[in-house]
């Protein structure tokens, strides 16, 4: 189908090979290579279609934003068309960011403006909370740990968003991540109203945003980067609880909304959240950089407080690393002892060094947390030291959220560490090396690891119900006892790995390197799919 996108046309439907609209004469083909075959919807500015490209091969879909200024005379179309390329211009800078749509054209056709941009394959995050229903607080840690740097990112390309919401949040289908669409581009900068009583436009005035996520500055027309601060912790409460705004009370005297009651969260980050949703921008976070900071404190003294406890019949490796934690250890001048006193003070000290430590990677700190956790790391033999021969041993231990940040920041090697029990649930860690990595009890529901290498690695109990590990490699892996129902293993590859007890269930093994052999030892049934794409037993 063709669609005619003349806002003035009574029938927009054509025919697939028409040329022009039936109804009004319009031509349907913009810059003779977008068609338009959808509205996607429409507002006092614009409207938004979806279209295909048929000047490239395959005619890939894309999306058409169109600026529908309301007056037609000379003086508002200047100022509209300087505004548009200004807005084009940022659209083009900010989307070369993996989380952006790109800008892929932008043109003025019969008076009217259009901005060509990537289409994103997925769903809302609106419409994941009414399909699925609302997040838990590890869920909302890793959807803060993916939308911050890009928020920061957006930042420092002195952008403000000024709309984020649910709706503008797409879950991209191919590899699951967080796209943030909707910049608004120009029609967040020109008025519907051509001109006041005074003659003045207003082309230069703002628009508002959507009431209940813009903070009252944004509202007052005057946005700043910590309004797009506002708005994400709006959507945060969004994600926990379900509700809009306008469904939330709020307090009268402070105009703080009242989301607490009834959400199961931790202390710290009820904090970051109130932090986050402050109406006086001075108590506010004024950068994603400071929410972050807030964000990896916590867990991080967990985790230690964690590794400083000593358990009572311990194995005699496990005696050997008590007796290393009972010794003198010096974080800045503060002693390690195992009784719980040193733990404030070492808590203490590595806020101090946090503060003056910008980059995670510090040498000193980095070893005071491999050896407070050491206990959790696998330990060398005594048949293989007496032999004189190197064991392969996890090089130090990461949290959840230290790993998370370091894959953000562009770390793909976690090879030879050790990352039992950890919560990684819905993680993105696709393209990651786990080779030989200790991973037994970790949990990886719904975790996007597409493409990543986990030849050697240790999985035994793991849970990996409906993660995405297609394309992954498995050989020589150890999956005894794994949860695998639902997941996608297509095309991967399970040479030689261990599927004793493993539950298939429901898994997808369509095009994957496995023996029969080895599915006689994991657990299906007929909705598991074989590596011939048939469903069954057999």
């Amino acid at each position: 189908m063709s669609y005619c996108i003349n806002p003035k046309c009574s029938n927009p439907e054509n025919l697939a090979i028409s040329k022009r609209c039936q109804s009004c004469g319009s031509r349907l083909l913009l810059r003779d290579r977008y068609r338009v075959f959808k509205g996607l919807g429409s507002g006092g500015f614009g409207a938004t279609f979806l279209a295909q490209d048929e000047g490239l091969p395959g005619e890939p879909s894309c999306v058409i934003k169109q600026l529908r200024p309301a007056e037609k005379t000379p003086h508002i179309l200047e100022m509209a068309r300087e505004l548009f390329k200004r807005e084009a211009d940022t659209l083009g800078k900010i989307g070369n960011h993996p989380q952006v749509p790109r800008l892929l054209d932008y043109f003025e056709e019969g008076k009217q403006f259009y901005l060509v941009q990537e289409y994103i394959s997925g769903q809302t995050l609106q419409q994941e909370i009414k399909s699925a229903g609302v997040f838990s607080e590890v869920g909302l840690r890793q959807f803060l740990s993916e939308i911050l740097p890009l928020l920061q990112y957006i930042h420092d390309q002195k952008v403000i968003h000024r709309d984020i919401k649910p709706a503008n949040l797409i879950r991209r289908s191919q590899d699951s991540r967080l796209v943030l669409i909707d910049f608004g581009a120009v029609k967040n900068q020109v008025s519907n109203t051509a001109f006041n009583l005074s003659g003045q436009t207003a082309l230069t005035v703002y628009a508002i945003g959507t009431p209940g996520f813009a903070p009252p500055e944004q509202m007052a027309m005057r946005p700043i980067f910590a309004s797009d601060i506002y708005a994400l912790g709006v959507t945060c409460i969004y994600l926990l609880t379900g509700k809009s705004p306008k469904d939330l009370e709020y307090n009268r005297t402070t105009g703080d909304i009242m989301w607490e009651q009834g959400v199961q969260i931790s202390d710290r980050l009820t904090k970051v959240l109130r932090t986050m949703l402050e109406v006086s921008v001075r108590n506010r976070y004024q950068s994603a950089q400071e929410v972050l900071k807030a964000l990896e404190v916590d867990p991080y003294l967990d985790s230690l407080a964690q590794g400083l406890l000593v358990k009572p019949h311990a194995s005699s490796n496990e005696q050997m690393y008590n007796r290393l934690e009972e010794s003198d250890v010096s974080v800045s001048g503060t002693r390690c002892d195992t009784s719980g006193r040193g733990v404030a003070r070492i808590a203490a000290a590595i806020r101090a060094r946090r503060a003056r430590v910008t980059d995670g990677s510090d040498a000193r700190l980095e070893g005071i947390q491999q050896y407070v956790l050491l206990k959790k790391t696998t330990l060398p033999s005594s048949n293989s030291s007496s032999q004189g021969q190197k064991s392969q041993v996890p090089r130090r231990y990461f949290d959840t959220q230290s790993l998370l940040a370091a894959y953000l920041k562009g770390r793909r090697d976690f090879s030879l560490y050790n990352l039992s029990l950890l919560n990684l649930q819905g993680a993105d860690l696709s393209g990651t090396n786990f080779n030989s990595s200790q991973l037994q009890k970790i949990n990886l529901q719904e975790a996007n690891l597409q493409n990543s290498d986990f030849g050697k690695a240790r999985l035994n109990k793991a849970n990996l119900r409906d993660a995405n590990l297609s394309n992954a490699y498995l050989n020589h892996a150890d999956l005894e006892g794994a949860d695998l129902r639902g997941v996608n293993l297509s095309y991967a590859c399970l040479s030689n790995t261990n599927l004793q007890g493993a539950n298939l269930c429901g898994a997808n093994l369509t095009g994957a390197k496995i023996s029969e052999e080895q599915l006689a030892l994991a657990k299906t049934n007929w909705m598991t799919v074989r590596p011939n794409g048939k469903r069954g037993l057999l």
